[in-house]
């Protein structure tokens, strides 16, 4: 558990506050209406079961408020040997105060302690909340000659999905041992 400055901590989720992380999922996803990504913003949100099994391996945070009220959360699972961050999301309402960069840097810490090498990701190359800001967190771009085949898988679920490959990245951070 770690409490931000702002009076925000990060911790991990409880299973009764698993059911709303979609609607922090729902109301982050309003953040796409003004960019070209805005059909983003009727996508379905992480299955219940797929957060219930990450929930059950260790790997959903949570932030809450100082009333402990969930504001943001971030969710990863295991992709060939690396700690791949699934989602991670804010509500707007919280935004801007810090919280988006201590959750990725709890899971990065409880990657490390658990012997993962990197955590990976995928995201969009030129959204200021995307690629720049994990950036700013030590992430770097993959050449797609470096993907491994799960992060190819993504891409390939990605393109079914209507993602604009073009537009999107595999960035990696690399573990210190």
């Amino acid at each position: 558990m770690r409490t931000l400055e702002s009076g925000y901590t990060i911790r991990f989720a409880n299973v009764k506050e698993l059911a709303l992380l979609s609607e922090i999922e729902r109301a982050a996803n309003r953040l796409f209406l003004n960019t070209p990504y805005a059909f983003l913003v009727d996508s379905e949100p992480l299955s219940i079961d797929f957060i219930q099994a990450r929930f059950q391996a260790g790997q959903v945070w949570v932030a809450v408020d100082t009333t402990n009220t969930v504001v943001g959360f971030a969710v990863s699972r295991e992709v060939d040997n690396t700690l791949y961050l699934q989602e991670i999301d804010v509500h707007p309402e919280h935004g801007q105060r810090g919280i988006g960069s201590a959750l990725v840097k709890a899971v990065c810490a409880w990657a490390q302690l658990q012997s993962y090498g990197a955590v990976s990701l995928a995201t969009f190359r030129e959204i200021a909340w995307n690629a720049p800001f994990y950036s700013k967190l030590g992430f770097h771009i993959l050449e797609e000659a470096d993907l491994t085949p799960g992060l190819q898988q993504i891409r390939l679920q990605e393109m079914t999905a209507g993602l604009p490959l073009s537009d999107r990245v595999i960035m990696r951070c690399e573990l210190l041992p």
